[in-house]
């Protein structure tokens, strides 16, 4: 469908942007506001944005419900949201006859004055950003927190602010030849979004683009398969993470008088117990904030207040509540398999109670081996939902226990009954959320009131 305005042509309109909702409406704001000729194309009828871009925008043409060949052949520069995938048949076309193909945040690079710092990975990074946005607000930095979480990157673009904290999903890097952050990371590195990229290493590849001419490279000690994107010639300038004694400048976790301490090599800076996030995997989160922040100069002592203040984002292992001695963990977020292994781990950190997990949706082309391997040790039951559940259980060993629940009431009430005193419920789908939900949000929200009805 074309919703064309009268003054204009196709011909006229030398950007495309493709793909609407939260980061193309974001490029039309920029882009508009900065005098650009623009179109929008969108495969959806009705693409999220579309009643807002119509009503703030309505010199600018709009083609919806497939990707527009006649605005395709007239765009000199075609810009593409995170969710649309550059193996596109129209991009490709385009690219072929010397369309420039770019994304938002190679815009945002090219008008940023302040630093920046990058973050991704296939876990952890939405807390990781939050957590180090807090930070530089306790050190005083006029910061701008956002990318793949909350706010788009351009709408960020301010003179004011002095440091910019980004989170970048895979598909935002594939672009990025260059990238130039004063620091940056990959959190740690496990499959996902198989079904967008032909490999795992393709995967990877566009991950490690993170690192393209940053000045002080972070990474995870612990993870060898992150650890091996960065470039040789820029370990030498690296910051190093680690759940283990750190050496040097890394920071980690040394055991003192029986008590988990945080580290900088060794001078020990927080004890473990004084954070309220839960598990393993959220002290390996707060001790790459910490390098992070430390890469741009940000003070320990203010750094070291944020961590014990924060509290965890919603809907990653999120506590809900106790019912009948059983206690509920939404953790909505753990969209992969290594999200799920790594919530389960954390669980099983001060006891060898048993957790029900809650999991499925859609998987993404991802393999479940690595969930199947730790299952037996960790899981009491796996109660399975959504279009995905049947293969999720065909993928799991004989020992553990396969439950098939056709909602997520269905879910609750069945996981309710097999837990006993002492365990866990955990939902963590390690899937996506879109054949039954809107998003992960939606999934999380409706998860915790239905344990809500358990807890009156």
């Amino acid at each position: 469908m074309m919703h064309m305005p009268a003054t204009q042509t196709a011909n006229a309109l030398p950007t495309l942007i493709v793909g609407l909702g939260v980061t193309g409406l974001s490029c039309v704001r920029y882009l508009h506001a900065h005098g650009v000729p623009l179109a929008v194309c969108d495969s959806r009828d009705v693409p999220p944005g579309l009643a807002e871009l119509q009503r703030d925008f309505p010199d600018v043409a709009v083609f919806t419900g497939r990707l527009d060949a006649q605005a395709f052949a007239a765009a000199e520069r075609i810009i593409v949201s995170p969710g649309v995938a550059l193996s596109e048949p129209a991009i490709q076309s385009a690219q072929a006859r010397g369309a420039e193909i770019v994304n938002d945040i190679q815009l945002f690079l090219q008008a940023a004055k302040a630093p920046v710092i990058a973050i991704t990975g296939s876990n952890g990074k939405s807390t990781v950003t939050t957590l180090v946005g807090l930070m530089a607000q306790a050190a005083g930095r006029r910061v701008a927190v956002g990318g793949n979480l909350g706010v788009p990157a351009l709408d960020l673009l301010q003179d004011a602010v002095e440091l910019y904290v980004l989170e970048l999903s895979s598909f935002q890097l594939e672009l990025l030849d260059t990238l130039g952050a004063q620091t940056a990371v990959v959190l740690n590195l496990s499959p996902d979004h198989m079904d967008r990229y032909s490999s795992y290493a393709d995967y990877a590849a566009a991950k490690a683009r993170v690192y393209r001419q940053v000045q002080v490279p972070v990474v995870n000690r612990d993870d060898a398969a992150a650890m091996a994107l960065l470039d040789p010639s820029l370990a030498g300038r690296a910051i190093g993470f680690t759940l283990h004694e750190p050496a040097a400048e890394d920071f980690g976790i040394r055991n003192i008088d029986g008590h988990d301490w945080l580290c900088q090599g060794q001078q020990s800076l927080l004890a473990v117990s004084a954070l309220q996030l839960v598990g393993r995997y959220n002290q390996a989160n707060v001790l790459a904030a910490l390098a992070l922040g430390y890469a741009v100069g940000l003070t320990l002592p203010e750094m070291l207040q944020a961590a014990q203040r924060f509290t965890g984002l919603p809907h990653r292992m999120q506590y809900v509540g106790m019912h009948d001695g059983v206690r509920w963990y939404n953790d909505s977020k753990g969209t992969n398999v290594g999200a799920v292994v790594s919530a389960l781990r954390g669980l099983d950190q001060h006891n060898a109670s048993r957790t029900v997990l809650i999991a499925g949706g859609d998987a993404k082309g991802a393999s479940f081996t690595e969930l199947a391997a730790v299952a037996p040790h960790y899981m009491r039951a796996l109660v399975l939902i959504g279009r995905d559940a049947a293969c999720i259980a065909a993928a799991m060993p004989n020992s553990v226990p396969r439950i098939l629940a056709d909602s997520m009431a269905d879910a609750v009430a069945k996981a309710a009954v097999v837990a006993k005193p002492g365990d866990r419920v955990l939902l963590s789908p390690a899937c996506a959320s879109f054949d039954m939900f809107s998003n992960y949000i939606e999934r999380g929200e409706v998860f915790m009131a239905e344990v809500g009805r358990l807890l009156q």
